[in-house]
């Protein structure tokens, strides 16, 4: 018999809509053809994975040394670690070494990792909302509540907010910027008014909250824009990420997890983070990925052909008549719903299904009234896609 929580969430009509919707479309495409059907669902970044990337694959693919296939300690490869500890130094202008590592089972399963390191009955994750849709899985998993926070109208942080909602339940407060769905960065200025608000709470209470930092897009930025590092600002600062959206290899799934070297705790929440990477069943992250991105993690990417895709698709929406906030970062733009549609999302995305437009209900990222379009799609898709719109919008 399934668990009724489980039976519960995959019944309900909001479940996993945006595969849904993607499922949805290879069906579409099918009967109607690629170029009719314009699929924005899923954040599936479109580039090939840079050469570099190839090139390490290659060479180790051709590795036939005894054992090379077979496990390493928890955490990962020596070899990984360092290398993480290098890119994560250079992003965040903190020096980290190779026991401030844990490799994962990409993203995902850096953060599940996390909140069950951290993580009693009844403690609360802070999110500024939009979010990624997951975290509410991620967080209740371990027995956890997510508070959702609103963002500005801007959709930057709302410190002043997210400070009103900080009790001694708090254990951490989860940030994702670039933002998914919206392309937002939050800025330095917002870091350093949040890292001040925890350390605040923190000083009062005697539970100083982690700050998680989620950060998968953080290459992918546009018009000059630059991710602020958080560790500088806040000690007890936790990043997560992987290399699904900056090397896309989203299928692949290696990610890692990097603390503060200054966090009070650094040491025993590697520990901790090492233990529930084997509890989850996950056991280490691939082993072959973890030699990839060891030798790749560095390899020039080119991503102008987002920033192009992010201004066709925007002029197009220009001329329909939507409003939206201009993404920074990441590949997503958040769409504000029509306002004869009385902010309903999801009657609005099932209405553009009928013009053959595949979107994302901002419901599921904990904003109603708005659709997300994921652009890391053609630019034929993108161009084909603008009579559909302007039909929808009238």
């Amino acid at each position: 018999m399934i668990a009724p929580k489980i039976k519960e969430i995959i019944n309900s009509k909001g479940a996993s809509v945006i595969r849904k919707m993607f499922e949805e479309g290879i069906l579409l495409k099918k009967e109607y053809g690629d170029d009719n059907v314009f699929d924005f669902s899923l954040g599936n970044p479109d580039l090939d994975p840079p050469k570099e990337v190839v090139d390490a694959i290659l060479e180790v693919a051709k590795d036939t040394t005894h054992g090379c296939h077979g496990y390493m300690p928890n955490a990962g490869y020596p070899e990984a670690r360092l290398a993480m500890a290098e890119k994560v130094s250079g992003e965040q202008t903190v020096k980290l070494e190779e026991k401030n590592i844990v490799m994962t089972v990409g993203a995902a399963s850096a953060l599940n990792c996390v909140f069950k390191s951290i993580l009693s009955s009844g403690d609360e994750v802070i999110v500024p909302a939009p979010f990624f849709a997951e975290y509410r899985h991620y967080v209740a998993n371990f027995g956890g509540k997510l508070v959702e926070v609103p963002t500005k109208a801007d959709f930057s942080l709302d410190v002043q907010a997210i400070e009103k909602m900080l009790s001694l339940k708090t254990a951490a407060v989860l940030i994702n910027t670039p933002n998914n769905p919206t392309g937002k960065i939050y800025s330095e200025s917002d870091i350093e008014e949040l890292a001040a608000a925890l350390k605040k709470h923190g000083n009062s209470c005697g539970r100083m909250p982690y700050l998680i930092c989620d950060e998968p897009y953080r290459a992918i930025v546009y018009d000059g824009a630059k991710v602020p590092p958080v560790f500088p600002k806040y000690e007890n600062a936790v990043v997560v990420s992987s290399f699904a959206k900056d090397l896309s290899i989203p299928g692949e799934r290696i990610g890692y997890i990097a603390v503060n070297p200054k966090c009070e705790d650094s040491d025993e929440f590697i520990s901790a983070c090492t233990f529930c990477l084997r509890t989850l069943g996950c056991v280490n992250a691939p082993a072959f990925f973890q030699k990839v991105v060891a030798k790749s993690w560095n390899a020039k990417v080119d991503y102008s052909s987002y920033a192009r895709r992010r201004d066709l698709l925007m002029a197009i929406l220009d001329k329909a008549g939507f409003e939206y906030c201009r993404p920074q970062g990441a590949f997503y733009l958040f769409v504000k719903v029509p306002s004869r549609w009385n902010d309903d999302d999801s009657a609005f995305c099932d209405y553009l299904k009928k013009f053959f437009i595949l979107s994302a209900p901002g419901n599921g990222f904990g904003k109603k009234g708005y659709f997300r379009l994921a652009y890391c799609v053609s630019e034929k898709t993108i161009v084909n896609s603008e009579k559909a719109f302007i039909a929808a919008a009238k």
